[in-house]
């Protein structure tokens, strides 16, 4: 299971930012429905719903490329997590899935913090 490292400027990011593009590729778009039930749609709106909890950088294990990670809400109310990179100030989403019960229980107290 992949281990992160908060960071300030991931919250900043995703509070202060009101529009997210997305470039999916063909093997993470079809994964992610096929592995974990969760269509494209419903990823994106973990961003567009305001209220998603930075977990922060990817630190384990080592990958050649930064990876964030974040767990939010739907709209239907589904906790999902998601790891994603940034490349061209668009987000490219790696895995997405529901959150396991430690990711819920974060995102309830990021909740209840904000």
């Amino acid at each position: 299971m992949a281990k992160f490292k908060f960071v300030e400027w991931l919250l900043l990011w995703l509070q202060e930012s009101s529009h997210f593009e997305f470039d999916w590729d063909d093997g993470n778009r079809t994964k992610s429905a096929k592995k974990h039930s969760v269509r494209t749609e419903e990823a994106e709106e973990v961003f567009t719903t305001g209220q998603a909890a930075p977990l922060g950088v990817q630190v384990a294990p080592p990958v050649h490329e930064e990876r964030l990670g974040i767990v939010g809400t739907t709209a239907a109310g589904r906790i999902l997590h998601l790891v994603f990179t940034l490349r061209a100030g668009k987000v490219r989403p790696i895995s997405v899935r529901p959150a396991h019960k430690k990711e819920r229980e974060l995102y309830e107290a990021y909740l209840r913090e904000i």
